[in-house]
């Protein structure tokens, strides 16, 4: 969705001709990387490297107290943070602090740990495969369901020291739950509670732009953006910076956002927009958008479906891909949905809700669109308080 945004919005072949414009963004973090935000607010940090199974790199940060605590010796609740498709940990920081889930939540009390899925900007690193190379690149979802989110779970659980962990994602970062926790019980058991923001699935009934997507074939995908990386946040976005921050043009740019994700762009802090652009979109791979066209069209949440009988038998025993049976997840559920939200449709929120067996909350926000849940100027008052409630009711029963 941000690399459809910075297609629309600055279009790489003019790149050569506003070069000579480039100035400094107006928000140093736009160009900090995610420990230098940490730092630039004056929280303390801590970075590690989790290796999956199947050798990929993916960077872990942690947050283990608030700005105005000395020390975090006793232990806390730990809550970890998912991002969304072709984002990265530092989502979850681009506001200020009061603003921005990351930090609220180390401010509210918590041991906060951001994560980063492979094939963002930050994980592109593996144990013996060259990230220029089309094998390192040869994953969707399902490897971030079936590697990615055990490893960073169980690291941070043995680093922890806690049985069970909260689990907060937004956009795809609550597919891999829904994924995750519904196939592998062990993993299931760890987390306490699912928070789900602008939940997501199959994507069947997306409406805008993002929609166009699904009319793409296979092999018309991989003509247009090859087999490995897609939707890297490059030099373009200095562009995006220079234009969306200035007065007039950021409503232009805050438009776009609402074509892609949903209309509520009074809740967007146009001020920010340069920081926003630095830090989507963060990257993917292609097979991950082939995927996520293959849910569309078939309104099925399953695995990859690899084009043939004979592959899909080779990979999966079966003519088809298996099915992720949201149904067995067990794990209580609270969500928050949105009503102009154009990615996660009201439509597939509900019949998603209706296969999940232990939502113990679901708030719907009429207004709120895709991004609202982790950016919007009311988020603080209308999403992040809740999820702090809800916590620390469970942590007091």
């Amino acid at each position: 969705m941000w690399g459809l945004l910075r297609t629309m919005c600055l279009v790489h072949i003019f790149g050569s001709i506003f070069c000579i414009f480039k100035q400094k963004p107006r928000n140093p973090e736009a160009n900090m990387n995610v420990s230098e935000i940490i730092s630039f607010w004056g929280y303390v940090y801590e970075e590690y490297e989790v290796v999956t199974e199947d050798g990929y790199i993916l960077p872990l940060y942690r947050i283990p107290h608030g700005k105005n605590e000395s020390s975090h010796l006793v232990s806390k609740p730990v809550v970890y943070l998912q991002h969304g498709w072709t984002l990265s940990a530092s989502i979850w920081l681009v506001n200020p602090p009061k603003s921005s889930l990351g930090f609220f939540l180390a401010d509210a009390g918590f041991d906060v740990w951001l994560g980063n899925s492979r094939g963002n900007i930050y994980a592109r690193k593996h144990v013996y495969l060259d990230s220029n190379s089309e094998e390192f690149w040869a994953f969707s979802y399902d490897e971030l369901i079936k590697y990615d989110l055990p490893a960073t779970i169980d690291f941070i659980v043995n680093k922890t020291g806690q049985k069970q962990i909260y689990y907060v994602g937004h956009s795809q970062g609550t597919l891999l739950a829904f994924g995750a926790f519904s196939t592998n019980t062990q993993l299931a058991r760890k987390i306490k509670i699912n928070f789900s923001l602008g939940p997501i699935t199959t994507l069947k009934y997306s409406k805008g732009v993002i929609r166009s997507i699904a009319l793409l074939e296979r092999t018309t995908t991989k003509i247009i953006f090859g087999e490995k990386g897609i939707f890297f946040s490059g030099d373009a976005k200095y562009y995006a910076q220079f234009f969306c921050q200035r007065e007039k043009i950021a409503t232009v740019c805050n438009n776009l956002l609402t074509l892609l994700l949903g209309y509520n762009p009074q809740n967007l802090n146009e001020s920010r927009i340069d920081v926003y652009a630095g830090h989507a979109p963060a990257g993917t791979s292609v097979q991950t958008l082939l995927h996520y066209i293959q849910g569309m069209r078939t309104g099925i949440f399953q695995a990859y479906d690899w084009g043939s009988l004979f592959l899909n038998m080779l990979h999966y025993g079966q003519p088809t891909p298996p099915q992720y049976k949201i149904r067995d997840m067990k794990v209580p559920t609270a969500m928050w949905s949105g009503g102009e939200d154009l990615l996660a449709d009201p439509i597939d929120v509900r019949q998603l809700v209706a296969d999940i067996s232990n939502v113990i909350y679901h708030k719907k926000i009429p207004e709120y669109n895709h991004m609202d849940f982790v950016i919007g100027l009311d988020a603080p008052n209308k999403v992040f308080n809740e999820i702090v409630a809800i916590i620390n009711e469970d942590l007091s029963s």
